[in-house]
């Protein structure tokens, strides 16, 4: 069992290595003012005067050996849609500007309650809808490695939907940050912007006070400037809440956690990963996969077998209907979601000059308020969710979400802990083709311009260039992501190296609930990024 004490002692170890990086939070309040008009990653800042009071408390406490926990002083980013008492929580949307929520999300309060320092709240697509972060009502958050003079429209993205976060880690605004992943909003700006995203196994972290895009499939996710900051975050938020009805409970937490421990344990502080087999599945290599991510790809193919992994081709047959798949269902259960937001329950009403018994209010109020990516959701969603529609797709779309996750069961050495020993019996897992972990692309190609994410309709004139990029193509910048958010599986992005100077990540996967032996095996992987 991975106890609170050996939690402990591993986490002083790493504070030792932190110390000095906590310490700078001074510097991530510089590192706000000099480059957040450019980079756009915070839409609400916390105070000066109060961070540097939170700031110098911190100092005061290591000074004194009184530490609240390895996180204190660290300054941290929020992405938009955690609610915070102190900040306002808008997702990243005009029908929520200005809402002030009258409490902290769980995973906040963890973070506070650490000594953790909250800078401010970072950019996303409105309501976490978007590859891109260029569905922001504050506008796009930009990539910090686009060091280039171009015209708006040209400049690279930071990825979405938790850009700003990305961002902010990115530029040294601060040196973790939450994000939230519904199917990939953490690992592909992570990619983009050449840091760690990492996602939990689904209900590992509590999503009480995130709002909510799709309730089967929001997972709490964490960006940081390495793996070690990542599992740091990780271990202050990752607890049972029983205000969430998601949250993996503590007798599950115990028995799992002792599993994941013994395997990490394996390679645990070495470089040298003999008996670790590690998977590459064949139906990740789609064809709009850039020439360059392939050969990132394979350079972590040899990293692996230089150091005594043995690497084995895979199968997940499934894949390819997982994007429709995942769509399908996100868009249906946004749709049911965000019906709360009609101007009189939640939400900003509408400007216009009614009288007060206006029957319009409600689709006024819900056309102004939102995005357009939003509002193509919704729309989408609702559709799903019509009598005929919901025979024919939805309920096909949960059964290949369900063929999925058996894909997963089948290829991974570890039986899934969440079905019984009947369920795993049923996958041969001394067979040919059994491995602990996945590797895999993150993202389809280094960060795209403005121009490239934009669909036909959100382009104005002078984009024409690019008006082949419908809505449904930016979609598929999720494929590779989506896959183990259907399963609730942990998967992580890791920074590889760069491209013209651009980053690129990889992705690790394992099976549900092997969190730490994913992060052991990441932090390994990260020690080098040029093979």
């Amino acid at each position: 069992m991975l106890t609170r004490s050996l939690l402990t002692r591993r986490s002083i170890t790493l504070h030792d290595k932190y110390t000095r990086t906590i310490s700078t939070w001074n510097q991530a309040i510089d590192n706000v003012q000099m480059h957040n008009g450019r980079l756009n990653a915070f839409v609400a800042v916390t105070e000066r005067s109060i961070l540097e009071d939170l700031g110098n408390q911190s100092v005061e406490r290591q000074q004194q050996g009184t530490s609240l926990s390895p996180l204190d002083g660290a300054p941290i980013g929020i992405k938009d849609n955690f609610c915070t008492k102190t900040l306002p929580t808008t997702c990243g949307s005009k029908i929520l500007e200005g809402f002030v929520s009258p409490y902290d999300a769980t995973v906040v309060q963890h973070l506070k309650h650490s000594g953790a320092i909250i800078m401010g709240k970072t950019n996303m697509d409105g309501f976490g809808m978007g590859s891109a972060n260029v569905f922001s009502y504050y506008g796009v958050a930009i990539n910090p490695h686009d060091k280039e003079k171009n015209p708006t429209n040209k400049r690279r993205v930071a990825g979405g939907s938790s850009g700003g976060s990305a961002a902010a880690v990115a530029s040294g605004m601060c040196v973790a940050a939450l994000g939230s992943d519904t199917g990939g909003s953490v690992r592909l700006p992570a990619s983009y912007c050449g840091v760690v995203g990492y996602k939990p196994s689904y209900g590992r972290c509590s999503r009480h006070g995130l709002v909510t895009y799709a309730n089967s499939l929001d997972t709490v996710g964490i960006l940081a400037q390495d793996v070690n900051m990542a599992r740091l975050v990780f271990d202050t938020i990752s607890d049972y809440d029983i205000k969430d009805p998601t949250s993996m409970t503590n007798e599950f937490r115990k028995r799992i956690d002792h599993e994941d421990q013994v395997l990490a344990s394996r390679w645990a502080k070495s470089d040298d990963l003999s008996g670790l087999i590690v998977g590459i599945p064949q139906e990740y290599y789609v064809d709009p996969l850039s020439e360059t991510v392939i050969e990132f790809w394979r350079r972590g193919i040899r990293f692996f077998r230089e150091r005594g992994a043995s690497i084995v081709p895979v199968s997940l047959p499934m894949t390819q209907s997982a994007l429709s798949a995942y769509f399908t269902i996100a868009l249906a259960e946004a749709s049911s979601n965000l019906a709360r937001y009609d101007g009189v329950r939640y939400g900003q009403r509408s400007t216009k000059d009614r009288e007060e018994e206006d029957e319009f209010l409600y689709a006024d109020t819900r056309a102004e308020g939102f995005g357009s990516e939003v509002k193509r959701r919704i729309m989408l969603g609702t559709h799903i969710l019509t009598a005929g529609t919901y025979d024919k797709n939805f309920l096909p779309a949960q059964k290949a979400r369900r063929l999925v996750q058996q894909d997963f069961d089948r290829v991974f050495i570890q039986p899934n802990l969440l079905h019984d020993q009947e369920y795993n019996s049923l996958f041969d897992k001394e067979g040919e083709g059994r491995v602990h972990l996945l590797l895999t692309p993150c993202a389809m190609s280094p960060a795209l311009t403005i121009d490239e994410c934009l669909p036909e309709s959100d382009m104005h004139d002078d984009q024409s260039s690019n008006k082949h990029n419908r809505a449904v193509d930016t979609y598929v910048n999720d494929v590779m992501t989506v896959p183990a958010s259907l399963a609730g599986i942990p998967a992580i992005s890791v920074p590889s190296g760069e491209s013209n100077g651009l980053p690129i990540g990889l992705q690790l996967l394992s099976q549900y609930g092997y969190d730490q032996f994913l992060l052991e095996i990441a932090n390994v992987f990260s020690s080098s990024t040029k093979y």
